[in-house]
């Protein structure tokens, strides 16, 4: 748990250098995180993000591998559901978009 804290505080002090160092404007970011401007240049200089700001962040400056992390995780819940008998028929499904379309 110690190191999984220190690596997040690192995260954090080296945030400020990343996102300088990105390829996005710093108006783009900040419009994607909804955090006022002098709010975020503030953290931003403090290194005070929440985990979920560093997280809205860094799905911005690595939309790849957010991507890969949402399928991954999207996988996975779909095996859960499949564990847990909650799913589907296949005509079922297939039923209700005919209701839905027509």
């Amino acid at each position: 748990m110690i190191a999984e804290i220190i690596t997040y505080k690192n995260i954090l002090q080296n945030l400020g250098e990343l996102l300088q160092k990105s390829p996005f404007k710093m108006e783009y970011i900040i419009k994607e995180t909804k955090i006022p401007p002098a709010t975020f240049y503030r953290k931003m200089k403090g290194s005070s993000f929440t985990p979920d700001e560093a997280l809205s962040i860094a799905k911005i400056l690595n939309p790849e591998e957010a991507y890969l992390f949402e399928l991954k995780e999207s996988i996975r819940n779909a095996k859960d559901d499949i564990k847990a008998g909650r799913t589907f028929k296949h005509q079922d499904v297939i039923e209700e978009i005919r209701k839905e379309l027509l």
